[in-house]
């Protein structure tokens, strides 16, 4: 299927809404491929902790950006974005249109809209203000941002020490408020963006996430932990179900203990992503089983 123009077909929603097969199925309706947008889906060590699609779904359709790097590997949202523009370009030579799939908020933005060119993290600087947060908490970096950039503090979620700390370097290495240095303008795209976003009833949202971390724990995610559990300190391991059971493996809690909290976690996790798309008044929303109500706007929009 062609096109005169070039479009990426945008897939978001909470975790566990159905993005996956929502995305398989479109991929091989329009005979495309599809672009991973879940920053925990990146790392090869971690597959099932961070429910990667399955070889079955990868063998179907050709995925990028699962499995592409290791957890010793320093990635952030300015490569993704740079990637996956030079991916796009590569694409669009054989293809009118690509799925680009996932929750990351942050990384999806970067690719709709662009990111501000900061500075690069200064290893030394970040090391200090992860002592710092170690030794005296984060109401210690929370202090020192509000006297940097009272304005930025005002927006940020001061309850996450990375934003906290990104922030303290730029104004430490700028001179500058990290605020002024926003421009949040959204980059003009050589392609047109169609936005779809799955969205289930509360209850079915929840029960699915349950289910699933019921299924991760069968697959053997408590063994990829134990394997990785040596490099826990790791930026790629601080992540949501990792956490929960490094804190089992230290016989802290028992692991129903853990896998209660995971479930507990990931169900504020999701709203929390809801929270974050819902604000894009472009994003159209479904539910995950209107396949083909979904192929009909898909359509529809390509060919206005």
């Amino acid at each position: 299927m062609t096109f005169s123009k070039k479009f990426l077909i945008l897939v978001v929603g909470p975790t566990a809404s159905g993005k996956t097969t929502l995305s398989v199925k479109l991929a091989k309706h329009l005979g495309t491929e599809i672009i991973s947008a879940d920053s925990r889906q990146f790392y090869k060590e971690i597959a099932i902790g961070t429910a990667a699609p399955e070889p079955s779904s990868l063998q179907h359709v050709p995925h990028h950006f699962v499995g592409h790097l290791s957890i010793f590997d320093e990635y952030n949202v300015a490569h993704f974005e740079q990637d996956v523009l030079a991916m796009l370009s590569k694409l669009f030579k054989i293809t009118s249109v690509v799925i680009m799939s996932g929750g990351s908020g942050l990384y999806i933005d970067a690719v709709c809209k662009g990111i501000d060119k900061l500075p690069d993290s200064d290893p030394k600087l970040r090391k200090k203000l992860e002592d710092k947060f170690k030794t005296e908490g984060i109401e210690a970096i929370q202090f020192q941002l509000r006297h940097l950039d009272p304005e930025y503090y005002n927006l940020v979620d001061i309850k996450n020490p990375k934003r906290l700390m990104r922030a303290i370097e730029i104004c430490l290495q700028s001179g500058e408020k990290y605020s002024d240095l926003r421009h949040n303008k959204p980059k003009k795209r050589a392609f047109e963006i169609i936005k779809v976003g799955l969205e289930l009833p509360r209850k079915e949202l929840f029960n699915r996430i349950n289910r699933r971390a019921d299924q991760m724990l069968i697959k053997g995610w408590v063994d990829e932990a134990k394997a990785v559990f040596p490099y826990c300190k790791l930026n790629a391991l601080n992540t949501l179900g990792f956490k929960e059971l490094f804190t089992y493996l230290e016989g802290k809690c028992s692991l129903d203990f853990a896998l209660e909290k995971i479930k507990t976690n990931t169900r504020r996790y999701a709203k929390r992503q809801l929270t974050w798309f819902k604000k894009d008044k472009e994003i159209h929303w479904f539910k995950p089983t209107d396949t083909k109500e979904i192929i009909s706007f898909v359509e529809k929009q390509m060919t206005k």
